[in-house]
């Protein structure tokens, strides 16, 4: 039997400057995100779509998502196979496409980890760990649209 998981998050419209939604150039786009016990994290929209720069977009906390999930399967698989890590970074890229219309949506998702581990007769089987892990993440998993992966391993001399 397949267990099921419930999320629940509060998302609240913290930008209305008195006038509510009366003209589309007229309010800001702030928002929080909170889950239960959590720290809040300031949300906006894109600057292109009138929001704060210095605030998370929906967009980008996709992207933080997927390159999270991919990250902690990552690490569970190397500590299966006694690979053993002590540095990962990652810098995420993400490509949305916008239409006519103004909707969008995502094209692809390049991951660029870059790992640096203690076992130097690992590398290899480091290297195909992010395919297994890109089957296993559950917002992988969500997406209709492909995830690419462009690993650099290292070992720690």
């Amino acid at each position: 039997m397949n267990k099921i998981h419930n999320y629940n998050i509060e998302v609240k419209w913290t930008g209305n400057d008195g006038q509510g939604t009366k003209a589309y150039n007229t309010y800001s786009r702030d928002h929080e995100i909170r889950g239960v016990q959590k720290m809040c994290i300031p949300g906006s929209s894109d600057p292109s779509f009138l929001g704060d720069k210095k605030r998370y977009n929906p967009e980008e906390l996709f992207l933080a998502s997927i390159s999270s999930c991919h990250m902690l399967w990552y690490l569970h698989l190397c500590t299966s196979s006694e690979i053993i890590v002590v540095d990962y970074l990652d810098q995420a890229e993400g490509y949305m496409e916008e239409t006519a219309k103004g909707s969008g949506h995502f094209t692809q998702v390049i991951l660029h980890p870059e790992i640096t581990l203690l076992n130097k007769d690992k590398i290899r089987e480091a290297e195909m760990l992010h395919h297994r892990a890109n089957e296993m993440c559950f917002i992988a998993n969500s997406c209709n649209f492909e995830i690419k992966h462009s690993p650099i391993i290292l070992v720690r001399a």
